[in-house]
């Protein structure tokens, strides 16, 4: 009989005792970055032995050629292809489930590749998992609203192909969606709707109006802020192996992502909304996104996302510059970032130090003020000004009278409260609402 193993007793008897989580996860996919990328994408998909692949873009997106430029580079490798140019901006369950019965219509596919935004993008990550796994967009959408059930296998390769800088879902495991018979929006979050690829290529977002820059790139400041000001992995209470979550708090490496985006926003955002054709800026915005999607897609974002929904959910008449005005609609970065200021207000007291890092990283330049709690509110307002991001929830046509029906639609976003760095009550978020009216 061997003799026990002292190191492996101890760390058996330490794991026994341990209350607090000691783990964090950390994901991300392959990248390829970098002009004229798009035309390797016939060779990237070759290397995984697909023969017929389904490119899934808006019809705004196909009006530029994009998608029929990568049909070429398949077809350049033998691979056929279709282009599906129906997703709906700002994606809902209607609009995914349509697109997946397309797709099961025309299949079966061998893999798929999303061009686009981030609505794009997530309408693939929900075909490839309904096509691929079988079920239906309810099983798979996040507690309480679906019954959050895990894919049982590995889906199909994807190659994920942002043509504006801001979701960053070409990085992350999630996707996001409008459920209109409960006018709020949810998510499906688990790892392996992360893409197999991202392929980054900005001249794709030389065209981008001023207004889509503008809203894309909130998103892009929201989530590396949200992220790096996130609740601390070690201050959850342990998990199981199979109770892990996507998002797993703050940690060392997400932070260091979200850093480097709040460093690239800080050195070309303005530049990239004011000069559309500065490829250097909008290089640096694609690389932020990219980034900021490493971060939080692991780490987490918090209260201006959980706000986010329901402002996007419950959008009444407005009908932003720079977007299709089929219906009214609020972009998925105006929305995150309209009481951003006041959350993050909310959140200082958590973790000051790193609210004030954040600040600091977004605007270097930006006078220091005597209230520390005002420094990073000041940095963003500050921007979106500079940059024409509506004044507020009223600036997209919310009132008072409306808080009380936002109000349950945030909180219906539990997966992202619980990243919040300080507990969250409905009193909280009201006031929060309340205070966002007007940010300036």
């Amino acid at each position: 009989m061997n003799a026990p193993d002292p190191v492996t007793e101890n760390v058996a008897e330490h794991a026994g005792e341990l209350r607090e989580e000691t783990i964090f996860t950390w994901g991300a996919p392959p990248l390829k970055f970098g002009a004229g990328a798009i035309d390797e994408i016939g060779f990237e998909m070759s290397q995984h032995g697909v023969r017929r692949v389904l490119i899934i873009t808006d019809a705004t997106v196909n009006a530029t050629g994009i998608p029929a430029r990568i049909a070429d580079s398949l077809a350049a490798h033998r691979i056929s292809s279709e282009i599906f140019d129906g997703v709906h901006v700002e994606p809902t369950d209607d609009s995914m489930d349509k697109a997946a019965g397309y797709a099961r219509e025309q299949g079966p596919w061998d893999g798929f590749v999303a061009v686009g935004g981030g609505s794009a993008i997530d309408t693939a990550k929900a075909v490839n998992l309904m096509t691929t796994d079988g079920g239906e967009l309810m099983d798979y959408l996040n507690k309480p609203i679906g019954r959050a059930a895990a894919p049982r296998g590995q889906l199909k390769p994807l190659i994920a192909v942002p043509t504006t800088a801001g979701t960053g879902s070409e990085s992350t495991a999630m996707c996001v969606l409008d459920v209109l018979s409960m006018k709020v929006k949810t998510g499906i979050s688990h790892w392996r709707l992360r893409p197999t690829l991202a392929v980054i290529d900005p001249l794709v977002t030389l065209t981008l109006p001023p207004e889509v820059t503008a809203a894309a790139g909130m998103d892009i400041v929201c989530h590396a802020v949200e992220s790096y000001t996130a609740r601390w992995y070690q201050t959850f209470d342990r998990k199981a192996p199979e109770e892990r979550v996507t998002y797993c708090g703050a940690n060392p490496i997400s932070d260091l992502w979200c850093e480097r985006s709040m460093t690239l926003l800080a050195e070309s955002f303005r530049t990239a909304v004011r000069d559309g054709d500065d490829l250097q800026a909008r290089s640096n915005m694609m690389m932020a996104a990219t980034f900021a999607g490493m971060g939080f897609g692991n780490s987490g974002v918090h209260v201006p996302h959980a706000n986010a929904y329901p402002i996007a959910g419950m959008v009444k008449d407005y009908r932003p510059a720079g977007y299709p005005h089929d219906e009214p609609m609020v972009p998925h970065g105006q929305s995150v970032s309209l009481t951003a200021p006041e959350a993050f207000r909310f959140s200082f007291e958590s973790a000051p130090d790193r609210h004030l890092r954040a600040a600091s990283l977004l605007d270097p330049g930006h006078d220091r003020l005597d209230d520390a709690t005002e420094q990073l509110p000041a940095v963003l307002t500050s921007l979106m000004r500079d940059i024409g991001i509506p004044n507020g929830i009223g600036g997209v046509g919310y009132t008072e009278d409306d808080i009380p029906d936002l109000v349950p639609g945030t909180m219906k976003q539990q997966r992202l409260l619980a990243t919040c760095p300080r507990p969250v009550t409905e009193d909280d978020i009201a006031g929060i609402f309340a205070r966002s009216i007007e940010n300036w």
